[in-house]
C-alpha cells in the first residue's frame, strides 16, 4: 500500500502548501475516514483529519477558524453524515462558494441510509468502509484523472488489508454461538451484528446515553439485572464518553465479574482502519472466549482493565 501523509496531529500543512507541493488538499472529519482517505490517495493527497482525540467525546467538538480554513480549502471532504458531524455540514455549506471543485462525500449517502438511522457509528460494520473507500478513489480520480489507475492500486490494496478482519469475525461466528451482549450506547453494534452477537441492552438506554439524556429508570433496571445475573457474555462500553451511569455500569459489570471492552468513535493513536478493527474484533473475542476484559487499545498490545 502507498506511503501515508498528513496523519500526525490533524491540522498539518497548511492548504496551500500541499497544493504548491502538488498534492491534494483532502479532509477527513473524523481521523477514521482521514485514514482512507490516506491510504486511497498515497503521495498525491495531503490529508488533515479533524477529529483525532481518542480520549475526547466527538459529539461535543468545537470546530476552530482553522479547522473552517481547513475545510474550505480542501478538493475532498469526507464525513459521517447522520447527524453525526452536522457542524461540518454547516462549515460545509458556508463555503460553497469559494470551493470550486469540491468533492464531498458522506458515508451515510454512500451506504443510502436515512436520516432516521438510530445507530451513527457506521465505520464498524465490514460492509460499510470498503463502498465509503470506493467513492473515495472515484473522487480522487475526478479531481485528479492522471491518477486514477494509482488510485485503483491503492483501493484494492486497502480492500486486501481489511482480510484478517473479515476472517477474525467469520472464526468468530464459526465458534461462539447465541452470544449476548450489554452496551452502554451503540458504538459497535454494527460490528457485533457481524459476529452475530445479540445486544440485549434496551435500544432506549443506549439512545439516552448516546444523546446524553436521562434514561427511564426500568431501563437501567434491566441493565442492571442483565449484568447481575450474568445474562450477557460481556459489557461494550464507549470508551470516549464515561460519565456516572457508565461508571455505574462498569461497576456492576465487574461486580459480577462480565468481562468489559472498550470500544472507540475515534481512531486510536497508532492504528490503521483495518488494524483497529481488527483489535476491536479480537477484544470481543478475548471477552467471550477468556473472559479478558480491556480498558484500552494502544498499537502493538492490548490494555486489561483488571
Amino acid at each position: 500500500m502507498a506511503k501515508r501523509r498528513g496523519l500526525l496531529a490533524g491540522l498539518v500543512a497548511a492548504p496551500w502548501i500541499a497544493r504548491a507541493a502538488g498534492r491534494i488538499p483532502a479532509v477527513g472529519i473524523e481521523s477514521q475516514y482521514a485514514d482512507v482517505i490516506a491510504a486511497i490517495g498515497g503521495d498525491r493527497v495531503e490529508v488533515a483529519a479533524i477529529e483525532t482525540n481518542p480520549n475526547a467525546d466527538p459529539h461535543g467538538f468545537e470546530a476552530s477558524p482553522a479547522v473552517a480554513r481547513r475545510i474550505a480549502a480542501a478538493r475532498l471532504v469526507v464525513l459521517n453524515g447522520l447527524g453525526y458531524d452536522s457542524w461540518a455540514r454547516r462549515i460545509i455549506r458556508a463555503t460553497a462558494g469559494s470551493a470550486r471543485g469540491r468533492h464531498v462525500i458522506a458515508a451515510q449517502n454512500v451506504l443510502g441510509l436515512p436520516d432516521a438511522t438510530r445507530n451513527p457509528h457506521i465505520w464498524y460494520d465490514p460492509a460499510a468502509m470498503p463502498k465509503v473507500a470506493a467513492a473515495i478513489a472515484q473522487a480522487l480520480a475526478a479531481i485528479d484523472p492522471a491518477g486514477a489507475a494509482v488510485y485503483r492500486r491503492n483501493l484494492a490494496a486497502f480492500e486486501a488489508s481489511l482480510a484478517p478482519w473479515r476472517a477474525a469475525i467469520g472464526a468468530f461466528r464459526a465458534q461462539h454461538a447465541g452470544i449476548r451482549a450489554a452496551v452502554t450506547e451503540p458504538v459497535g453494534n454494527d460490528l457485533f451484528r457481524a459476529m452475530g452477537i445479540a445486544v440485549a441492552t434496551p435500544w432506549s438506554l443506549q439512545a439516552a446515553v448516546m444523546n446524553g439524556t436521562d434514561p427511564a429508570p426500568q431501563d437501567i433496571a434491566a441493565q442492571e439485572k442483565l449484568l447481575r445475573r450474568r445474562e450477557v457474555s460481556f459489557l461494550g462500553y464507549n470508551r470516549q464518553v464515561i460519565g456516572p451511569l457508565t461508571r455505574a455500569m462498569l461497576d456492576a459489570a465487574r461486580a459480577a465479574q462480565v468481562p468489559v471492552v472498550a470500544l472507540y468513535e475515534t481512531m486510536p493513536a497508532g492504528y490503521h482502519f483495518g488494524g483497529w478493527m481488527l483489535a476491536e474484533t479480537a477484544a470481543v473475542t478475548g471477552a467471550v472466549a477468556h473472559g479478558t476484559s480491556t480498558s484500552a487499545l494502544v498499537a502493538g498490545e492490548v490494555r486489561g482493565a483488571r
